[in-house]
């Protein structure tokens, strides 16, 4: 076989196609045959010409899998040391790396099977051979036997370290540096251990001068190997050093800078930033890198792009995920720098420049919304301006911005209206298809949260919205029907003039079946729900058959975005129908099933860079290739069907919340899909999860209640729901998925009391004690921080009001037995409340506290001392919603607080007296102020100077904002009044006006105004026919609502 296979060799590397082809069909005949190991093995060796010798390896290392079990021992001993020799004495580089390749195959089956003690000793003899060709053989060697044999060299680690930084520094060959630099890349990926990986951190400085001599000369895809090491040092929870930090981000600026670099290179650079910013955030917040990071990061947003270039790997698109994450993660010190450089840039003669600074602003408006929402005036100023730009790309991108401010800074943003709207429907007349596409955008998230304020515009915006949905491309139709869904949804009941015209041409898009069109009747879909909502039941009841029909003839198109839409559209169905949608759910529900079910689809791409491929060698192939294990480089799943999961499972929850009973068909089988999505692996998937839960539990409830072991039944499902609720707080990674199984734990203890939950209280209890001490798994992210920071107050207030919720339904449901509980919770709570905290944490503390006392009740005593210095010093608090809180507490405390609050009244007095004046901006304030002033009369009117304090009291009445407030305040006039305390009948005139109020409120319930009225009677028998000069100076209506409580004679 030998000397037919060496001529079959060099006729495979001849010019001509056809012998070529005559060979490779030989050559695989021969390959079935084990002997064909050794002929290989011979010809590696003797062949004269290097390309046979390195065709020889590169076959071997293809059959030699699925052949070398069957080989004798001394052949097997042949091939090792054939395969030694060849890597120590062999000339030529490109068969030495084949050799290494075949050793590692080799490797793969000899080392752990006992049959090759000797390769790692001599891998480690040659890697300190004097010969730069043996040092750098021995490094690829231990960088493919990683991912083969990797567990092999744990015992050896140390010394694998230790030779591996020496390879690093070696002076003498640039070679054996960058086969070092790729070894340490081989190991790091290889290892999870978080030791292990820590004592790569002082590989650092010897990484980056490699990787600086590879760009100086060229050699970009070696540099890269540094910053997938990097990747790997960043990810791993270990700290890493804190001058390591510093020197990988100057490193990566000096990199992500560099526009002679190819694009790839650069977007490695700035994902190290990213990273960085992600996991290590602290890290950069202590090193003060944020400036320098911002200083590069924003003027690449206006690098132009590359039209060759892939839009992914383009410098302003990472950068803009690099400002966003630095935003999200450290926006105190971000926002800023970001406006300081829109500021300037907004004045650049650059357009680039120009677009850049309201693209910044943009891309910062989620992260650092508290902050803009302080600056909202400027920041609207340069992007209101930019929407009058010249250029097509700074109008555009101020579109976006406005867009991304409509979505992120509610409710502030909305009291702009008047200034923002006008120029948003300028911009739909726009000469550029993009700009308008953009602004519908900007319309469609800025209406959807308008409310009442949006009729003044309604009709020239529909106007133009219909208009530009008969008359426009495909993609601009598609935003106009999302900007109609945010119209309809701000106007409610005003939209009916316009919804006849809008549902007929919806018709139009919902029977489109082109590949093309699918999208926009998926919005169309998604628009029939959002009308169909605004108008009510009667008005679609009539016409919607033939919509539900549309939408489920969609589910055959196999458009997994038309699905994801078509679930909303049924999930609103049900809202409005409530049982009249039971008939549907047999046709809808399998729908929902089908896509919770669905394959992830997820799509791996095969690494099989290693196979040289080199004249053609990489076509032939075998059947025993199987047997190699080709490494997995990256791993991508379509969101498409992520999106269509969420949506499914949404639906499930809303389907059983509005039917109830009538649900009981699907119950066990969405139980099922519903426990499986909790645990899912996408956050978007587990939050629907985490929601529709609780829905379901309802549905069960109301299923249940009729069966002889409903009860059984019914605590089966709150059982599996309560446990899957407790181990997402602890152990779920996703912020708001946390947040909402706190917010639905809180309402289930509302709604099914202490008794029912009692059986989970400890680990309750155990749960939220974790979260008040940030130490769940969603508050880890960045355990592997330099330096513990006690009062670093980046973290999520979503969550912690979510959490901080949890205490009042305790106490709600428990009462005084909640105290022993609270207890244990009061010293994490307080943590919030420090004076180092942003005002939103120490008003979220005000709140629950608030919450507590009032459910507690007298236990809070003992607190007193602890909690009224706090609450006094944020009655001064410069936020309207913090000293709405504190005034709340402080009449809770009062009221519960007993003897111990006494001492206190002089000074809960003189903090409330600045709340009633004409300096406090907020009638919510006021109100609540009022309502603590009223708790203190009723719990000791004695030790209140009601000469001093009615006159200021009576003034803010009636109660403009805060309705709850009603019966605390007008209980205690009224027992003032029927008490006849002397100090109220003196302002009689004042309560017939404040009475004559309540009574004709709208916002007021019937129980305050018996109250009132109670009290109207009684002044009427004190002070008889001396009323009627009162009520006859008041408005008909007012007079009439007192008339109803005059005592019939």
């Amino acid at each position: 076989m030998a000397q037919s296979l060496e001529l079959l060799l060099i006729q495979f590397l001849m010019p001509d196609n056809d012998a070529r082809r005559q060979a490779e069909d030989q050559i695989k005949r021969l390959a079935k045959d084990p002997q064909v190991v050794p002929a290989l093995v011979q010809h590696l060796r003797t062949a004269k010409t290097p390309n046979v010798r390195q065709l020889a390896a590169v076959l071997l290392r293809k059959k030699i899998t699925g052949h070398w079990a069957k080989l004798a021992p001394q052949v097997k001993q042949l091939v090792k040391q054939s395969l030694i020799e060849s890597i120590t004495m062999e000339h030529s580089p490109p068969v030495r790396r084949a050799s290494a390749n075949v050793v590692s195959i080799v490797a793969k089956y000899a080392v752990p099977a006992g049959e090759w003690p000797d390769l790692l000793p001599f891998l480690f003899q040659c890697s300190q051979s004097p010969q730069e060709d043996h040092r750098e053989v021995a490094l690829i060697l231990f960088s493919s036997l990683t991912e083969t044999i990797g567990s092999t060299f744990r015992p050896h680690f140390a010394d694998l370290q230790a030779l591996l930084l020496k390879c690093l520094q070696d002076e003498t060959s640039n070679r054996v540096r960058v086969a070092a630099l790729k070894a340490v890349g081989s190991f790091l990926e290889f290892t999870n251990d978080g030791a292990e990986v820590v004592k790569f951190r002082e590989f650092i400085p010897s990484i980056l001068n490699v990787s600086r001599q590879c760009l100086s000369a060229g050699e970009e895809d070696v540099a890269i190997i540094a910053f997938e090491i990097f990747d790997e040092l960043i990810e791993s929870p270990a700290p890493l050093l804190g001058n390591s930090v510093k020197s990988i981000v100057q490193f990566s600026l000096e990199v992500s800078s560099n526009q002679n670099l190819e694009s790839n290179t650069r977007h490695q650079a700035i994902q190290i930033i990213s990273w960085l910013a992600k996991y290590k955030a602290n890290s950069l917040k202590k090193q003060k890198l944020v400036t320098s990071i911002l200083q590069v990061m924003c003027p690449l947003l206006a690098e132009s792009s590359n039209e060759d270039e892939d839009d992914d790997l383009a410098p302003d698109r990472a950068a803009a995920e690099v400002i966003d994450t630095m935003a999200m993660n450290l926006s105190k010190h971000v926002f800023p720098l970001v406006f300081e450089f829109a500021s300037v840039s907004s004045q650049n003669a650059n357009p680039k420049f120009r677009e850049a600074s309201v693209t910044a602003l943009g891309i910062v408006s989620e992260g650092c919304a508290e902050l803009m929402k302080d600056k909202l005036e400027p920041v609207l100023q340069i992007v209101l301006g930019a929407l009058r730009d010249p250029e097509q790309m700074v109008r555009g991108a101020a579109s976006f911005a406005l867009g991304q401010f409509a979505e992120h800074l509610q409710p502030e943003i909305i009291s702009h209206y008047a200034s923002v709207l006008p120029c948003i429907l300028a911009a739909l007349e726009d000469v550029s298809d993009e700009v308008k596409e953009k602004s519908y955008y900007a319309l469609a998230a800025f209406c959807e949260d308008m409310g009442m304020e949006i009729l003044p515009f309604l009709d020239p915006l529909m106007g133009k919205l219909l208009a530009a949905l008969q008359n426009s491309s495909r993609n601009l139709q598609e935003t106009c029907m999302s900007a109609i869904g945010s119209v309809a949804a701000a106007a409610e009941q005003a939209f009916i003039p316009y919804a006849e015209r809008v549902l007929e041409m919806m018709k139009v898009f919902m029977v489109l079946t082109n590949d093309e069109d699918l999208r926009a009747r998926a919005r169309a879909t998604e628009l029939v729900g959002i009308v169909a909502m605004s108008v009510g039941r009667a008005r679609i009841e009539q016409i919607l058959p033939a919509f539900v029909e549309a939408a489920i003839s969609g589910f055959g198109l196999e458009f997994s975005e038309l699905r994801e839409y078509t679930h909303g559209f049924f999930s609103n169905v049900a809202e409005i129908m409530a049982d009249g949608f039971v008939k549907y759910l047999p046709h809808v529900v399998p729908l929902a099933f089908s896509s919770c079910n669905l394959d992830d689809g997820s799509a791996v791409d095969i690494d099989e860079s290693d196979d040289e491929n080199i004249n053609g060698f990489g076509e032939v192939s075998s059947d025993d290739e199987a047997h190699d294990e080709p490494r997995v480089r990256n791993i991508s799943i379509r969101t498409g069907v992520l999106d269509e999961k969420a949506a499914a499972t949404q639906a499930l929850g809303l389907f059983a919340q509005h039917t109830k009973s009538s649900f009981a068909p699907y119950l066990e089988e969405s139980l099922k899909i519903l426990e499986r999505h909790s645990g899912y692996f996408h956050e978007d998937v587990r939050l629907q999860a985490i929601i529709a839960l609780k829905h379901i539990l309802t549905a069960a409830h109301a299923i249940f209640q009729c069966q002889n072991d409903g009860s059984v039944k019914a605590k089966e499902v709150l059982d599996m729901v309560m446990n899957i609720y407790i181990k997402t707080m602890t152990e779920d990674d996703d912020r708001e998925v946390v947040a909402n199984a706190c917010m639905s734990i809180a309402d289930i203890i509302k709604d099914y009391g202490y008794m029912a939950l009692e059986p989970y209280m400890s680990r309750l209890v155990d749960a939220t004690l974790t979260l008040l001490r940030e130490e769940s798994a969603c508050q880890q992210l960045e355990n592997g921080s330099d330096i513990d920071d006690e009062d670093d107050t980046e973290h999520d207030e979503i969550l912690m009001d979510a959490v901080s919720d949890l205490l009042p339904a305790f106490a709600k449901s428990m009462g005084y037995h909640f105290a022993p509980i609270f207890a244990k919770l009061f010293e994490p709570l307080m943590k919030f409340a420090k004076a180092s905290r942003p005002p939103q944490d120490r008003t979220m503390v005000v709140a629950c506290l608030a919450e507590v006392a009032q459910d507690m009740g007298a236990p809070i005593a003992s607190y007193i001392d602890r909690l009224m210095p706090l609450v006094l010093k944020e009655l001064a608090s410069p936020s309207a919603t913090n000293r709405r809180n504190a005034a709340f507490c402080a009449g809770e405390l009062a009221k519960n607080g007993g003897e111990t609050t006494l001492k206190c009244y002089n000074d809960i007095l003189r903090g409330l007296y600045p709340l009633f004046g004409e300096s406090e901006p907020d009638d919510a304030v006021r109100d609540n102020a009022a309502g603590a002033v009223a708790r203190m009369i009723m719990v000791h009117p004695q030790s209140i100077p009601l000469n001093q304090v009615l006159p200021v009291f009576l003034r803010v009445l009636p109660l403009k904002e805060d309705h709850e407030e009603s019966m605390a305040v007008y209980n205690c006039v009224s027992m003032l009044v029927l008490s006849s305390n002397p100090q109220i009948l003196s302002h009689v005139p004042e309560l017939v006006n404040i009475f004559a109020q309540v009574l004709v409120s709208p916002a007021e319930t019937p129980e305050v105004k018996a109250q009132v009225g109670g009290a109207f009677s009684h002044l009427l028998s004190v002070y008889g026919q001396e009323m009627q000069p009162l009520l006859s100076n008041l408005p008909p209506a007012h007079a009439n609502a007192l008339a109803a409580f005059v005592p019939n004679s």
